[in-house]
């Protein structure tokens, strides 16, 4: 197979696998850039959490115990056990804030009184996109979130290489190579104005 073939068919696999990613960061992104277009009937731009549950914990955590411990004993006992954040109010309270890409939660947790309250948020497609779109996975500990970055890391690389075999295909047809100079010297004429002006 010769290096130019290789380069297309590489070309091609690549945007058929990746394509699901793809469409969601150019669906998130037009979303995030076009927010006025999705305020519900209260004006709210993102959606509010609602309750779901209230109930008594009656676990016991180890002494001394830190945040995190603290907030991975409740969410395993929720059976709500993944990526999260956790932050301690004023007041005491613990607010867990799990990361869902469908239906994310907040569990505050009242030590003074044992009471857990679960709210969640409900769906929004837009808000779901715009959750896709800032995911990020390496930090979190947890495999799947791992796997997660590393397609994003994935894609990344395949745009990079799209670029460069674009250049590539565009080099080897000699007919297209004035209306292709246009093409990238206005792009990348159009690129620094921005940098240099916004």
């Amino acid at each position: 197979m010769s290096p130019s073939l290789l380069i297309r068919r590489t070309h091609m696999y690549l945007a058929l696998f990746l394509f699901p990613w793809l469409l969601m960061y150019a669906l998130s992104t037009a979303v995030m850039n076009h927010r006025a277009l999705f305020v519900d009937e209260a004006g709210n731009g993102a959606p509010q959490f609602q309750p779901e549950r209230e109930l008594t914990y009656d676990g016991v955590f180890p002494e001394g115990a830190e945040l995190r411990t603290i907030s991975g004993q409740i969410l395993a006992s929720l059976d709500l056990d993944g990526a999260h954040g956790v932050t301690r109010r004023k007041d005491g309270a613990i607010v867990i804030n799990r990361q869902d890409l469908l239906t994310p939660r907040r569990i505050t947790f009242t030590p003074a009184t044992r009471a857990l309250v679960i709210e969640k948020l409900p769906h929004r497609t837009n808000a779901m996109l715009e959750r896709f779109h800032r995911r990020r996975g390496y930090a979190t500990g947890y495999t799947l979130d791992t796997i997660w970055a590393v397609t994003v890391d994935a894609a990344i690389g395949a745009m990079m290489f799209w670029v460069l075999s674009g250049l590539w295909m565009w080099w080897e047809m000699k007919v297209t190579r004035p209306l292709g100079a246009l093409a990238f010297a206005g792009g990348v004429g159009l690129f620094a104005l921005f940098i240099a002006t916004i």
